[in-house]
């Protein structure tokens, strides 16, 4: 299957899980050094962008990642031959895992206020995009993660993702839009459930309760 062929207009066709599942697959690897790179795919896939997360081990979001996906996200919205924007990540065995604790206890109050402004622009700016955004899931999407993943119009998950919004076991509150949109797509009971219990649940259950569209 093409992906590109899934996309003439803003409906979703049948081969989205088989799509995503050959990016899954794929043994490819970006050659940038880059935390957040861009690649514009080619050929039958024209008009498809991959945005890769690669800041191992485990894509935590700090401020010099913040500002590459920033970068990435202005690049494909100002893209008029786009007809589709991926979210896929090079580490293995997560997707991205959330904030940078270690970075954000060096900063003080208003760094850590202004990170959060960023972090919630950002993903406001992911979910604004005029063409059908996917994250691709595949391992640990939690806190930042899963608040990245929410911001996209579809999400796509292996069976090796896990998925959840653990701050609250931290005294933190999810502070970039997960509160927010985390109860639009499963509804408000469920949605303060995952949210109030930091609760972390696999693929095959985030299908089920509709927190992904795909578990494959």
């Amino acid at each position: 299957y093409s992906i590109s062929s899934m996309f003439a207009t803003r409906a979703v066709r049948f081969s989205l899980p088989l799509c995503t599942r050959r990016l899954f697959s794929s043994t490819a690897a970006t050659t940038s050094s880059r935390e957040v790179s861009l690649e514009l795919l080619e050929g039958a896939d024209k008009g498809v962008a991959v945005i890769h997360l690669n800041r191992p081990p485990a894509n935590a979001l700090g401020r010099t990642m913040l500002t590459q996906f920033r970068e990435a996200i202005h690049e494909c919205r100002f893209n008029a031959s786009l007809r589709c924007v991926i979210l896929k990540s090079d580490v293995d065995k997560v997707f991205c895992a959330g904030a940078d604790l270690k970075e954000r206890a060096q900063m003080n109050q208003q760094q850590v206020a202004e990170f959060v402004f960023g972090l919630r622009s950002a993903f406001t700016d992911l979910e604004t995009i005029t063409v059908p955004t996917i994250a691709a899931i595949e391992g640990a999407a939690l806190g930042g993660g899963l608040e990245m993943a929410l911001a996209c119009d579809m999400r796509v998950a292996s069976e090796a993702a896990i998925l959840g919004l653990p701050e609250t076991a931290l005294a933190i509150i999810p502070g970039a839009g997960g509160t927010q949109r985390l109860p639009r797509v499963i509804g408000a009971s469920r949605g303060k459930e995952l949210t109030f219990t930091a609760r972390r649940i696999d693929s095959k259950k985030a299908a089920e309760i509709g927190l992904v569209n795909y578990s494959v």
